[in-house]
């Protein structure tokens, strides 16, 4: 079976999954792929509006079901889930609105949210907007670089464009860490 053929079968799934558990990678990889016109846009980018919304619920009803365990209370008294739990409470709607564009909080962040007071259907109303402007956004980013490097490096086979794709992203993420790094490094200092 070749690759076209497994991502036409399984690949708004593998997004679906994919938004869900990792994140930005999977919605711009389905981006590149509905430009490449394996998938349509729409369907690539619902999936991934669909995942990051499912996986967001998933670990704020974990954190909701968790909170009265010992190990979650000490956890949350640590400094970078404290700093977290601030945040939250003092730009609640906010900060649920834009953790997931925040990186190192993706995970967390629902979590955290998940043990404190704010309502389920506040988080539920909230995440669907934040995951809907996520998904367009990351899908969307994938499509216009599959077209950027069509335009550049011309019809490359589907592999290769997506290798370029996945090295772009690791390099861009590797970016983000390294000045995040840097700036909590400058912050201690």
């Amino acid at each position: 079976m070749s690759i076209e053929l497994l991502i036409e079968h399984y690949g708004l799934l593998a997004i679906f999954l994919g938004a869900a558990f990792e994140g930005e990678t999977a919605a711009f990889l389905g981006g590149v792929i509905s430009h490449r016109g394996l998938l349509t846009y729409w369907s690539a980018s619902l999936a991934a509006t669909a995942g990051s919304f499912a996986g967001d619920q998933i670990w704020f009803f974990a954190g909701r079901y968790a909170a009265r365990w010992g190990l979650v209370r000490r956890l949350m008294e640590t400094p970078a889930l404290a700093r977290v739990t601030r945040l939250l409470e003092r730009y609640p709607t906010g900060f649920i609105l834009a953790f997931r564009f925040l990186v190192g909080l993706r995970t967390i962040s629902p979590i955290v949210i998940g043990t404190t007071r704010i309502a389920t259907g506040k988080f539920i109303i909230l995440n669907a907007v934040a995951a809907l402007v996520w998904g367009q956004l990351f899908t969307a980013l994938g499509y216009l670089f599959g077209h950027g490097i069509q335009q550049t490096l011309g019809h490359l086979p589907l592999h290769r464009h997506l290798l370029i794709a996945v090295g772009a992203a690791a390099v861009v993420a590797a970016a983000v860490l390294a000045f995040r790094k840097m700036k909590l490094s400058a912050r201690h200092s």
